[in-house]
């Protein structure tokens, strides 16, 4: 029995619809070492799954020190950017390429619960590193339980106390960000592109 052939035009317009559909996953709508006031939502839900894991690490080995590293990693992101965070790096350049854009939104929010992170990780560990072990792995088990819940729900509780905190001071934020919509983010993206 002869082999099925298709006919040539059919192959091609195959080819070329897998190709459609990679250069839609591999283009962005916003760049994420540019457009600092809005953020690929998934960028910190993996960033916090890397955080939680690595706090229960150090929990679980009992090396106290790898918070401490974690408190400076999240401090270096976000005082130098994305570029220098290690998790946000390996999103941006090696998921986000092959996964596609999740939804964008504000970076606000999670640029304040990395704050938080930054000095209950740091707190941890200075209370290890003046004895008081007990609170040093309670705070950095807090960490790991709030990190690992926000990524795997999206329920992020600094992410939440951030917008309480807006909503009183009168801020407003925008939820689901793209390019062109009129919110206090996308206007200061115009203001940047100009």
């Amino acid at each position: 029995m002869p082999a099925r052939t298709e006919p040539a035009s059919s192959s091609s317009s195959r080819a070329s619809s897998t190709t459609t559909r990679l250069q839609k996953v591999k283009q962005r709508s916003v760049d994420p070492y540019r457009d600092l006031t809005v953020i690929d939502s998934r960028a910190p839900r993996f960033t916090q799954a890397v955080i939680g894991l690595l706090a229960l690490v150090a929990f679980v080995t009992g090396w106290w020190p790898l918070l401490a590293i974690l408190a400076a990693q999240l401090a270096v992101g976000v005082t130098l950017g994305r570029r220098w965070c290690l998790p946000c790096l390996f999103y941006f350049e090696v998921l986000q390429p092959r996964f596609g854009e999740g939804l964008i939104e504000d970076a606000r929010p999670p640029r304040f619960a990395n704050v938080i992170g930054i000095a209950v990780l740091g707190s941890a560990a200075i209370a290890h590193a003046l004895g008081f072990h007990a609170l040093g792995w309670t705070l950095g088990l807090l960490v790991a339980g709030l990190a690992l819940l926000s990524a795997t729900t999206g329920f992020c509780v600094g992410c939440q106390i951030y917008r309480l905190l807006a909503r009183f001071r009168g801020v407003e934020l925008c939820e689901t960000c793209t390019p062109g919509q009129h919110s206090p983010a996308a206007s200061v993206i115009s203001h940047q592109e100009a």
